[in-house]
């Protein structure tokens, strides 16, 4: 189980502010049939895009930050292994 790095993460998310999302228009190539497709069902371009693209960052700073907290990650999962959770003992689950 990978205890550190639940920890941090809950710091991590818990540190972010919801701040006014500003817009930007920008170019895009799509395939054209997709698109076709995509407009015929109604689906919205542009929050499809943006919902797209935002879960990548995501994925890609969470990896990034794996790859940058890896030696704590594994210390902390070793401590745990050797040391047990804190109280431990008196958990009743």
């Amino acid at each position: 189980m990978n205890y550190a790095y639940n920890w941090l993460m809950i710091i991590h998310d818990s540190t972010r502010t919801q701040d006014k999302v500003l817009k930007k228009a920008t170019n895009l190539t799509l395939n054209t049939e997709v698109l076709a497709e995509a407009k015929k069902l109604g689906i919205n371009i542009s929050k499809a895009c943006d919902a797209f693209l935002e879960s990548l960052v995501r994925q890609e700073k969470e990896r990034l930050w794996k790859l940058e907290n890896a030696d704590f990650i594994a210390s902390y999962n070793k401590t745990i292994e050797d040391e047990s959770l804190p109280l431990d003992s008196w958990r009743t689950f």
